[in-house]
């Protein structure tokens, strides 16, 4: 991805968005007791579209603000994001990004990551978190719900950006042969004969050489 101030911009309020909609959307649907972490599935878009380093600094910001809005723990958001923006984008480095399933598949398994990361810090911090096969439960369902939301906001993300994104390709792809060209059939001997003959002097006879005028 380009990145330029109008880029930098928009990534900024897409972001703000993001957050904005996770804080007072997102985080009061329910579903099998686990809440959609649309955000996370942002981040990972961002940084499949735009790299390791744009996905990982975008990671970092989102999750402070996240942590700043909801006055938890400063930075363990931050962290859960910054590996989910970073890993998606290292993909986008060494592989190439085609088709509809492939992403949301990598998305639905960052966000798995992610969730997994965020419920450990929690745990080592002292956060109060039962240990039990329902964390487990809630980090898998996030997963297939990050799956399922990567279908619509991969391509929703892909569509504002879609200026400054450099598709070129990586040595996971197929690159494309070139273009057959028609090559110019080589003579063959027979006029390569006639045009030796066409341009070789005349010999002048002896007998017209020794007779001089009369």
């Amino acid at each position: 991805m380009i990145i330029t101030r109008r880029i930098a911009a928009r990534i900024a309020l897409v972001v703000l968005v993001g957050v904005i909609l996770q804080v007072s959307f997102f985080s009061y649907l329910s579903f099998f007791g686990a809440t959609p972490d649309a955000l996370t599935v942002l981040i990972a878009s961002i940084g499949l579209l735009g790299g390791a380093l744009v996905g990982a600094v975008t990671g970092f910001a989102a999750g402070l603000l996240l942590d700043s809005a909801l006055l938890q723990v400063l930075g363990v958001s931050s962290l859960a994001l910054l590996v989910a923006g970073y890993l998606t984008g290292r993909y986008r480095e060494g592989f190439a990004v085609e088709g509809r399933l492939r992403p949301a598949l990598l998305i639905g398994g960052v966000t798995l990551l992610a969730t997994a990361i965020f419920a450990a810090l929690q745990i080592m911090l002292g956060v109060s978190t039962q240990v039990s096969l329902l964390v487990f439960r809630e980090i898998f369902v996030k997963g297939l719900l990050g799956t399922l939301l990567a279908f619509g906001i991969y391509p929703l993300v892909r569509r504002v950006f879609r200026g400054a994104i450099v598709d070129d390709p990586r040595p996971g792809s197929v690159r494309e042969r070139p273009p057959v060209t028609a090559t110019p059939a080589a003579p063959s001997r027979r006029a390569f004969s006639r045009r030796a003959s066409r341009r070789r002097p005349r010999a002048r006879s002896v007998s017209s050489v020794g007779r001089g005028p009369a």
